[in-house]
């Protein structure tokens, strides 16, 4: 499967897209990143997406920062900001949840949380994660990253993966 973005050029994510975007009264970047899956197996009902910051690890006490989770799209494109709209998938928690990210409210964090590495921490890889499923999952808005991976075990047909950088 085939992941591609309009917003990563060169492999470099867009500044709308994080912390010189748009911003909720949280501090949060929330214009989610437009995203197309091509070579999708046939039988795919839904997909899942799952983006994650592994060069968190050493500036948030231990830990991967999770970005977005969102579940049930049906769709093969989603397009820019489309995770304050879109009204049919349900989206997890992200981790400005955490005692790190502030303790936001979970109705707040069920949405696209953007990059945000701290200043002068440099260069910042965040994989998208997309998960093409053989059914929709039995989720609802503001489930945790554990609860996706345990509704798609035994459904994904197909993984594909887009990186991409962003620096503050």
């Amino acid at each position: 499967m085939k992941i591609t973005s309009t917003s990563i050029n060169n492999g470099i994510i867009d500044d709308r897209h994080g912390c010189r975007g748009e911003l909720n009264e949280y501090g949060i970047p929330t214009c989610s990143i437009p995203l197309k899956f091509e070579d999708v197996p046939e039988n795919t009902v839904s997909f899942a997406i799952f983006i994650e910051d592994k060069d968190a690890f050493p500036v948030s006490g231990g830990f991967s920062w999770v970005h977005w989770t969102v579940a049930n799209i049906t769709a093969n494109e989603i397009f820019e900001n489309e995770s304050i709209s879109n009204k049919d998938w349900v989206q997890g928690v992200n981790s400005w949840i955490s005692m790190q990210g502030g303790n936001v409210p979970a109705e707040v964090c069920s949405f696209y949380g953007g990059m945000y590495p701290p200043k002068n921490h440099g260069k910042h890889t965040y994989e998208i994660n997309v998960y093409a499923l053989d059914c929709k999952l039995d989720l609802k808005n503001g489930f945790y990253l554990n609860e996706l991976f345990h509704a798609m075990e035994g459904h994904i047909l197909d993984t594909g993966l887009i990186k991409g950088v962003y620096e503050n």
